[in-house]
This record gives C-alpha cells, structure tokens and sequence, in this order.
C-alpha cells in the first residue's frame, strides 16, 4: 500500500509543477501583450529548416518522369540498331575500298589489256554505286524500325495516357515483318557472294605460302607453282596474261594493294555476317511486337464492348429508378 501511495504522490507533485510552469508562462505572455498592445496581432510563422526545403533535384516528379523515360526505350531494338549499322558500315566502306583494290591487282598483273577486263571494271564500278544505295538505304531503314520500336514499347506499356492501336498501325508494323524478312534473306545471299572474293584471295596466298616454305623454296619446281585467275571466271580465258607464276606470284603476295584487299575483303565478309544477325533479332522483335499489339487491340476491343453495356446497364437503371418515382 505505501509504494502505491508514494507513486500517487509523486505524480501529483508533478502535476502541480507541470500547473504552475503553465501558468508563469502564461503570466510572461500576458505581460508581454500589455506591454506592447500592437504584439497581439501578430502571428508568428516558424521558420522552415534545411530539411523541409524541398530540391528541386530531389523532387519526386523529375524521378518518376526519368524511370518512365527509361522504361519506353526499346533496348532490344537499340541493340539491333547499332548492329546493323555497325555491318552495314563495314560491309560497305570495307568491301568499297577492296573492289578498288582488286581492279588495281588485275590491270598491273594479270589482265594488261584493258579490253579484257572491260566488262569487270565496269560491274564493279557498279557494285561501287549499288554499295552507296545500300549504306543510304539501311542507314534510314535503321531509324525507322527504331521509331517503330519506340512507338510499340510505348503503346504497350501504355507510357503516354491511353493505349489507342489502329488497323493502319497494325497493318505498317506486319509490313515491316515482311519488308524485313526479305532483306534478310537478299542480305544472306550477299554474305554467300562476300565469301567468294576472300576464297579467291586466300588461294593466291596459300600458294604464295608454298613458293616461301623451306621445302619449295630450293627447288627447281617453284616457277611451276601457278595461280590462273582465269579458272574463276572473273576475266575471259584470251586475256592475258592470265597466269602468274613462281617469284612473280610472291611479288604479287608481297604488295600492299594484295594485303589490303585481301583483309579489307575478310571484314566485309564478317559486316555482311553481322548485317545478317542484326536483320534476324529485327524479325523477332518485329514479330513479337505486332503480335503484342494485335493481342493489345483485342482487349482495347473488349473493354469497349464492356464499357459500353455497363453504360446501357445504368441507362436502364436510370430509366427504371425514374418511372418508379414518376407513378409513386
């Protein structure tokens, strides 16, 4: 009974305390207001401190509008992007510069009259033209199917108000599928044709490796180590002279015109490749895209439907509830 006592009173003790630092404040604040009578009109606004200055860097709408930013960028077809250009670029530029370089090997050694190899020089100064179109045309091809992408990240995630989809929108992006589809096969047969002149190149340098090795080199039997550029049908068989042999083959091998091209002609080969892989993630992408928008229409079509019976639903509601309070 006495701890219970006791306590009771401590805290009344306190209590009364607690009253009478009230009370003195109170008496402090009455004193000041009749002391100057103007001071009781006046409101006191507490100062805001470092924490409660909002940033304009820590605001959250800046944070949120970053992460929605990211969150529409088509990575996969950002990545597709940069690899088609990547090939096209040295498909384009490399196999520019080996085709020069290649008309420069036969006009000095293999063709000298320049009749023979007219018909060549004049489909390669072709392909020359046909390699401008191509870099001009992928170049934009590239761009477009990476604002397609843009446009159907964007429409999927629903990232800018309503998700709205069109039959026009559908009926561009399965263009695409098929636009692009046949540039990966035509683009498959341009690595085939890319493989030919490094095949071409890599059996004259085998054949100089040959005449150079130890076992050939003290032979008699090296001016019969020959390279007919004739049997690839590239310069008609009355050229000539058509055939090198021996030492001049090594001289041939050992020109920068040959090492150039013949390297220039391996990365265009691997551009043609990379052009190719990017064109097949395209088709996926692509493919997957209009598959989601056509899956994205038909909900779209379901929740209209739904929208507009739940509409007619309350009509009905509304009409009924109105003919009840019209007969009571």
């Amino acid at each position: 009974m006495k701890p219970a006592m006791e306590t009771a009173a401590e805290e009344n003790t306190e209590q009364s305390q607690e009253r009478k630092v009230n009370s003195r404040a109170e008496m402090e604040i009455g004193r000041y207001h009749w002391m100057y009578p103007g001071s009781k009109n006046h409101q006191y606004h507490p100062v805001p401190t470092l924490g409660d200055r909002a940033s304009p860097l820590s605001s959250p709408g800046c944070f949120e509008c970053c992460i929605k930013c990211l969150g529409g960028v088509p990575y996969a077809s950002l990545v597709a992007t940069i690899l088609c250009f990547s090939g096209v670029a040295l498909f384009c530029g490399c196999g520019h510069v080996a085709l020069a370089g290649t008309v420069a090997i036969l006009e000095q050694h293999f063709s000298t009259n320049a009749s023979d190899h007219a018909l060549l020089s004049e489909v390669i100064q072709l392909m020359q033209y046909v390699i401008y179109g191509i870099a001009s045309f992928f170049f934009l091809y590239g761009i477009i199917l990476l604002a397609e992408g843009f446009y159907t990240t964007s429409a999927v995630k629903e990232l800018h108000g309503e998700f709205k989809t069109t039959a026009c929108g559908r009926c561009i992006s399965g263009m695409f599928v098929f636009l692009t589809y046949v540039l990966g096969v035509a683009w498959l047969g341009v690595f085939g044709f890319s493989a030919v002149p490094v095949f071409m190149f890599y059996n004259i340098w085998s054949t100089c490796e040959v005449i150079k090795s130890p076992q050939t080199n003290g032979t008699t039997g090296v001016e019969q180590i020959c390279v007919d550029i004739r049997q690839y049908g590239i310069i008609p068989w009355n050229a000539f002279p058509g055939k090198i042999c021996g030492s001049a083959l090594e001289n041939i091998c050992n020109t920068n015109e040959f090492y150039m091209s013949y390297h220039l002609f391996i990365v265009a080969c691997a551009g043609a490749g990379a052009t190719v892989i990017a064109l097949i993630h395209f088709l996926m992408i692509l493919s997957s895209n209009w598959a989601y928008l056509k899956d994205a229409s038909k909900m779209q079509a379901y929740q209209d439907i739904k929208a507009k019976e739940e509409q007619e639903l309350q009509d009905i509601q509304s009409r009924s509830k109105e003919q009840l309070n019209s007969y009571t």
